[in-house]
């Protein structure tokens, strides 16, 4: 397999991109290089043919097809330790001398990202917004918080495909006006029942659906927006010293995902047009879609894992704005608690206006 790997002219480090100044820089000497200047060499070494590696050994038995389906080695060009990932593995680091790797083959016979955001905010960045994620969190356990540890924190790449287009929609809600009073004898009410309906043209822009199946879509949707005003033309040296999946759900298989976002959209937008009602309900909506096209970019996305009481808990930031999400475990024993004082007020309450009351 090829892999590419950044090399400092100055000292023979590995070079990695620095979210912090944009630019790739040597971690060993600190010199920094713009991306332009490495866009020759980038694209030079984008056609490297792959290395052929050819054993004669006896030793051991063979994968059987399901057990080496998605499998994949390489070998470090700094250290030449072996470094095992999946099939959509694109970029990560070696777990020997910590030298980032763009794993070249993993590209072919997949797309070309179009756009890339770089990476904002770094690993330190990461952890801090988990610290203030655990603040204030009356029920989650002081065990949690206190014997809790990172067990692993990665800077990863995920395939999004972009959805751009024009909806035309038409749209039918039955609304009501409703109208109370009374009198002396009886209460009056009036429901005056209206069709409403809705058309116009609404445009769509960079629409994402996250292309990696490893990926919880909720988790990913949660992280949202992305601004694509930092988006810049792919380049593999954005990923060095970050993980990268190449997509495994191509643009045709989220076509419907991206359907359901705009269907959820336009309504939503419509909607919001639809006033002066005291209820409103959609009866029939109709949306078509025209000039729709895709990009494939990638996004900057920060995961951390940490394990509590056998159970798994992951995390997630965007790593562009630093937007954090992520469930945290509660504390049975403080949720009952919380329960029964604000039980006990709501008696007291109670039973201070019954008094007051009776005292009237």
């Amino acid at each position: 397999m090829a892999e590419l790997q950044y090399k400092c002219p100055c000292c023979g480090g590995a070079l990695e991109f620095n979210s912090g100044v944009q630019k790739m820089k040597c971690p060993f000497c600190d010199t920094e290089f713009e991306m332009e200047a490495l866009k020759s060499l980038d694209e030079a070494l984008s056609n490297v043919e792959p290395d052929d590696y050819t054993w004669d050994t006896t030793a051991g038995s063979e994968w059987n097809d399901a057990e080496a389906d998605g499998i994949r080695s390489y070998v470090c060009k700094s250290c030449g330790g072996e470094v095992i990932g999946d099939s959509n593995t694109a970029a990560t680091e070696c777990p020997y001398c910590g030298n980032p790797i763009v794993m070249m083959d993993q590209f072919k016979g997949v797309l070309k990202p179009d756009y890339v955001i770089p990476f904002k905010l770094d690993k330190n960045a990461a952890k801090k917004k988990f610290e203030e994620h655990l603040k204030g969190k009356k029920l989650l356990p002081k065990a949690f918080t206190q014997g809790n540890h990172i067990e692993e924190i990665k800077g990863i790449y995920v395939p999004y495909w972009l959805f751009d287009a024009d909806a035309s929609a038409h749209i039918q809600y039955e609304a009501d006006k409703i109208k109370e009073w009374e009198d002396a004898d009886h209460r009056y009410k009036r429901t005056d029942t209206y069709s409403v309906l809705r058309s116009g043209l609404i445009a769509f822009d960079n629409v994402p659906v996250d292309g990696s199946s490893k990926m919880a879509d909720d988790l990913m949707e949660s992280l949202e927006p992305y601004s694509m005003r930092d988006a810049v033309p792919f380049q593999t040296a954005y990923l060095a010293g970050y993980v990268a999946d190449k997509y495994d759900v191509d643009d045709k298989a989220s076509v419907a995902r991206a359907n359901e976002r705009v269907k959820n959209s336009t309504e939503a937008a419509f909607r919001k047009t639809v006033t002066g009602y005291d209820t409103v309900d959609q009866i029939k909506s109709n949306i078509r879609l025209s000039n729709g096209t895709a990009k494939y970019a990638l996004y900057p996305v920060w995961i951390l894992n940490t394990t509590w009481n056998g159970q798994k808990f992951v995390f997630a930031m965007n790593g562009q704005t630093g937007k954090f999400v992520g469930n945290l475990p509660m504390d049975k024993s403080l949720f009952s608690s919380y329960l029964f004082k604000t039980a006990g007020i709501a008696a007291v309450v109670a039973f201070v206006i019954q008094l007051l009351f009776g005292l009237m």
